[in-house]
């Protein structure tokens, strides 16, 4: 999708600092962070939300949480002592801005709960 912002960040049309990448899927950090680690996992495929990812191969899916795990690792968040938090807002009452599937990667912080 041409008009897609994570799609042209994903295939390089708009230039971002990526800080983790395979041939599926990119990470870069948040414009607008809510914790000292606020990272954003999108797939470089056109998804438009986590609802779209259900209805996808579940390998699909699992390489999707696998590729968050990993950018959490690289955060440093893996620690038994810290942790993160996963989170794919879905639709404009839960919160997604973008109509592109993305997971926020937060941690560096202890997280509040409920989240708001």
């Amino acid at each position: 999708m041409n008009d897609c912002l994570f799609c042209r960040i994903a295939t390089g049309a708009i230039s971002t600092k990526l800080i983790w990448s395979n041939e599926e899927f990119v990470a870069f950090r948040d414009i607008d962070p809510r914790a000292p680690v606020h990272v954003l996992v999108v797939p470089r495929r056109h998804l438009d939300s986590l609802a779209a990812l259900a209805e996808e191969d579940p390998a699909y899916a699992g390489r999707f949480v696998r590729a968050a795990v990993a950018v959490a690792g690289r955060e440093g968040l893996l620690d038994p002592e810290r942790g993160f938090r996963f989170v794919a807002n879905t639709g404009p009452e839960g919160g997604q801005s973008v109509a592109h599937l993305h997971a926020h990667i937060l941690g560096g912080r202890a997280l509040a709960w409920p989240p708001g």
